[in-house]
């Protein structure tokens, strides 16, 4: 009987693949599929994720089941994915949601979907995904800088499941973000033998150096190079430049003025700053971490029209409107920075007489996919925020991207870029980023253009002006 049930599931566990390879997916799964272990790091739009179905096809008949962590802002583009490159139809894959438990987790399904934050929450979630684990299960991890910091709860989850799992996987485009420590928990992740240190601490004594005044900040990589020669025989690295041949970006930018409220609101929040900083001579340091990114975040929300979460009078929605009369293209997408200019964009556009959808965080999951199918038939604009939109989904429908606002982080742009300038891409695409002629997206832009993270670069700069003390820095923060 028992025997007559395994065959059972080998012959249920038998799908193909109804997509071909790219040369350089060929050479990735050529080089992981003798280990158990490794890390696909891909960049974006070079079809990680076709690559991490092909090496599940060929270990089908060693594994049960498949668990993939992703963002749960993924995880209808990871069932598509799953559905439009293989056999595999809705039965065969499971996506975790609010409402599984242990008791409502089928067992009898292949692909087993699941949003990586939730590791976080409760004890729910995570006791519904961990009875799937065995010898005979392959858990992936998409998104893999999600679980870069080893101290946190769903790294420590993720990596304590996985542990029975017979084969584990990373993926991601970025596998560095902040430095090479992030690819500690990543390793100790596919397995504690690669880099040869059982806990973090043993690997800062070998290879951080931190500093004596910030406590925490690494000032210094020690034996970067032998990390690299430690972890090479478990990763595909490969950039889009190295394999494929995609059309030309091109970047346009435009510009408004502060309104009168703006304008007022945007003077107001530096003088707070200023008075805070010098009111504080007890050892509380306003000009740094928290403080300095809420000034940040503060002056470029009030330059897309957001003051203390209410919407004001801005030249920046007017700036859009005539930049999307002059888009002759199909299909366009919109990156806002901020939820609360999402409804705004749209209730716009539509005035304006243009189709428009909204793509966010207030969307349900289970609609996503269908939102984002519908805008691929008709067209129009799809404006999304980068929060949820800038990671794994295809956008190549669009060859026109408007970002209404850009991010502080250079990687989240360059993410944001990719979801149109990826595998399927055959026209120029182009980037108009409209900004605020303000002294806050000043910094933005030329951080962007050098490559850098506005923040960290805002941050250098304010270390060394408030070495000059007080008085200084002050002069810096009001020029902003």
């Amino acid at each position: 009987m028992q025997n007559c049930l395994m065959t059972e599931q080998v012959v249920q566990n038998e799908w193909q693949a109804v997509t071909s390879l790219l040369p350089h997916q060929v050479e990735a799964v050529t080089k992981l599929l003798p280990s158990r272990v490794g890390g696909l790091f891909m960049e974006m739009g070079t079809g990680k994720s076709r690559t991490a179905i092909e090496l599940a096809r060929l270990r089908q008949h060693k594994i049960d089941r498949v668990i993939w962590f992703c963002p749960v802002s993924l995880k209808t583009t990871v069932e598509y994915e799953i559905r439009k490159h293989t056999t595999c139809a809705d039965d065969n894959i499971y996506a975790f949601d609010h409402r599984t438990h242990e008791n409502t987790v089928p067992v009898d399904r292949f692909w087993y979907v699941v949003g990586i934050e939730s590791m976080s929450l409760g004890s729910r979630a995570f006791f519904s995904v961990a009875q799937l684990f065995d010898e005979r299960t392959m858990v992936i991890v998409d998104e893999s800088t999600y679980i870069k910091g080893h101290w946190a709860k769903r790294t420590k989850r993720v990596t304590q499941m996985s542990e029975k799992a017979r084969y584990r996987l990373v993926l991601t485009g970025t596998p560095i973000t902040q430095g090479i420590v992030d690819l500690y928990a990543q390793m100790r992740f596919l397995s504690p033998k690669i880099l040869g240190y059982h806990s973090f601490y043993s690997f800062a004594r070998n290879h951080l150096e931190y500093s004596t005044r910030n406590k925490g900040q690494i000032v210094r990589t020690l034996n970067r190079q032998w990390i690299i020669e430690r972890i090479r025989p478990y990763v595909y690295q490969v950039t889009k430049a190295e394999c494929l041949t995609l059309p030309d970006k091109i970047h346009i930018d435009r510009y408004c003025r502060l309104s009168d409220l703006q304008e007022e609101a945007y003077e107001a929040a530096k003088q707070d700053f200023v008075d805070d900083l010098l009111r504080y001579d007890d050892g509380r340091d306003m000009s740094n971490g928290i403080a300095i990114f809420r000034l940040f975040s503060r002056l470029q929300s009030i330059a897309c029209g957001i003051k203390d979460g209410v919407l004001i009078g801005n030249q920046r929605l007017n700036l859009l409107a005539a930049v999307a009369s002059a888009v002759r293209d199909p299909h366009v997408v919109i990156w806002a920075k901020y939820r609360k200019n999402i409804q705004q964009i749209v209730e716009r556009l539509q005035a304006e007489g243009f189709s428009a959808v909204g793509y966010d965080g207030r969307v349900p999951e289970r609609q996503r996919q269908g939102l984002l199918d519908g805008w691929r038939r008709s067209g129009g604009f799809l404006v999304a925020t980068q929060g949820l939109g800038s990671h794994g989904l295809d956008l190549t429908a669009a060859s026109t991207v408007i970002f209404y606002a850009r991010g502080f982080k250079y990687s989240e742009n360059i993410q944001a870029e990719d979801r149109c300038h990826r595998i399927g891409q055959h026209r120029t695409v182009r980037y108009i980023s409209l900004w605020t002629d303000c002294g806050i997206e000043d910094r933005i832009w030329k951080a962007l253009c050098k490559k850098e993270g506005a923040l960290d670069r805002l941050r250098v700069e304010i270390d060394k002006v408030k070495k000059s003390g007080k008085d200084k820095l002050r002069e810096y923060i009001l020029a902003l």
